[in-house]
């Protein structure tokens, strides 16, 4: 999913340092599996809480992201959210080395984990 920092940083996301293979310690959006019986809202809200220690609400649904290959792992389907920080304090746990926010123009330069360049370029209609 998509965290904006906070109201007055519209132009800065929550980026996770990831623990564990694939893309070990590379910089990614916060995410994770949706649990047998949750909704894809329930399973982003407990995710970024558990990635970033952040309490967050979701304000729209971005995109379904489904093309094979783009998961090492297998054929992996992604809900992304757009979201806002309402609250918690950020700190990276679970899944997480590492969790910072990003301005948009320093995000355009790393070269993140999965298709996740592709998924906030779509969040924020940016150019290639």
């Amino acid at each position: 999913m998509v965290i904006i920092c906070d109201d007055q940083h519209e132009d800065s996301i929550v980026l996770i340092k990831r623990k564990k293979k694939p893309y070990k310690k590379s910089w990614a959006l916060p995410g994770g599996f949706v649990e047998y019986g949750e909704t894809v809202e329930s399973a982003a809200i407990r995710e970024a809480k558990e990635e970033t220690g952040l309490d967050i609400e979701l304000q729209k649904l971005v995109g379904v992201y489904s093309k094979p290959g783009r998961d090492p792992r297998g054929h992996v389907i992604s809900t992304c959210f757009l979201a806002i920080k309402k609250g918690g304090t950020m700190k990276a746990a679970t899944d997480a080395l590492d969790a910072e926010c990003f301005g948009l123009e320093e995000v355009r330069s790393l070269d993140l984990a999965f298709d996740h360049n592709n998924i906030i370029r779509d969040t924020f209609n940016l150019e290639s």
